[in-house]
């Protein structure tokens, strides 16, 4: 009894954290996307804000993805698995039309066959460019169901609520793109590429050694990506945590953090 309340309330917090972080980072997005797509005026003065514009939308679609995530994982709100599943249909909607369940299978494949043959997110051939695990990367989750959903709501923008292609091309399909690059290269590509130097265990992840604000800002601090295939139980707020409590690059007998359960 004793144990059951302390892990109850630790569940309850984090699922609480969890909500109003998914919720700042969703509504965050909503409020930049009306406001860039559809009331954003081009002139001489206010061009200069566009790049900081497509910046902050391409780190909040980033957000989008992230908080999926961890719907996949059922680490946004533990107790109650139909939020997360909710949520993150909601998130991935929003992001391009994704579907949920399918980038769910795909993910947990990614975490049971990591850096393999049958990882969805590996390039297994040879030892390909960046530019090529990347178009393989996007190839495999960006089909022809993204690209008729981004189609459509293009025309309902332009012909229905008014938006410029303009404003469309500049704030909506530019961050989407951008974000999609951002989290190839902080989340797949520095992680998993095969170097000279071996991996330390199965998970074959390697962690960045970024610090907090700029892990933040990279990928909301997927670069710390061996922590996440050892504990994909975390949220990833709490991945500074872990990466605190784990030594750098951990063998695979290393015990978990306090209060953290490794899951291969």
């Amino acid at each position: 009894m004793t144990e059951t309340r302390p892990k109850q309330l630790r569940t309850r917090r984090q699922g609480v954290i969890g909500l109003g972080l998914a919720s700042a980072i969703i509504s965050a997005w909503l409020l930049t996307h009306i406001g860039a797509v559809f009331f954003y005026e081009w002139s001489s003065h206010s061009v200069a804000t566009a790049p900081l514009l497509v910046v902050w939308s391409c780190w909040l679609y980033v957000g989008l993805f992230i908080v999926a995530h961890d719907c996949m994982h059922r680490s946004l709100v533990p107790a109650r698995p139909t939020w997360n599943r909710a949520i993150g249909r909601l998130c991935l909607f929003l992001y391009a039309g994704f579907d949920f369940d399918g980038l769910n299978r795909k993910h947990h494949r990614h975490h049971r066959h990591s850096g393999t043959g049958d990882d969805p997110d590996f390039h297994p051939v040879g030892q390909p460019s960046f530019a090529r695990w990347y178009l393989n990367f996007f190839l495999e989750y960006f089909s022809w169901p993204q690209a008729a959903f981004v189609a459509v709501i293009s025309l309902l923008y332009v012909f229905v609520v008014g938006a410029t292609y303009s404003n469309i091309l500049v704030f909506w399909a530019l961050p989407a793109l951008l974000s999609s690059l951002q989290l190839f290269t902080f989340g797949t590509y520095l992680p998993h590429r095969p170097l000279p130097q071996p991996f330390t265990d199965h998970h074959r992840a390697r962690t960045s050694n970024w610090n907090w604000l700029a892990s933040l800002f990279t990928c909301y601090h997927f670069g710390y990506h061996h922590e996440h295939h050892l504990y994909p139980q975390l949220p990833w707020w709490r991945l500074p945590l872990a990466r605190r409590k784990v030594p750098h690059q951990p063998p695979v007998d290393t015990l978990p953090p306090s209060g953290m359960r490794h899951r291969p």
